[in-house]
């Protein structure tokens, strides 16, 4: 797999990182793969997505904790 982008999540605000997350996602094309790291369980991010871009993105943990979470985002539609 590879990735578009990687956005390692707690670099940047608490007000930006949803943001940021969504205009990088928002650039993919179809087919396409970002990762994010973070040093929590983003599962609020992947709710927000299921309300926000239901049925064009795919979520896959490639790490799961304790200390570091990473996930593919990838972009169905």
């Amino acid at each position: 797999m590879t990735f578009n982008v990687i956005i390692n999540v707690p670099d940047y605000a608490p007000r930006e990182k949803h943001s940021t997350i969504f205009q990088n996602f928002d650039s993919l094309k179809k087919g396409e793969f970002m990762q994010i790291v973070n040093d929590h369980d983003p599962r609020p991010l992947q709710y927000q997505f299921m309300m926000e871009r239901p049925e064009a993105f795919s979520w896959e943990y490639l790490e799961e904790g304790p200390k570091t979470w990473r996930v593919a985002i990838g972009k169905t539609k």
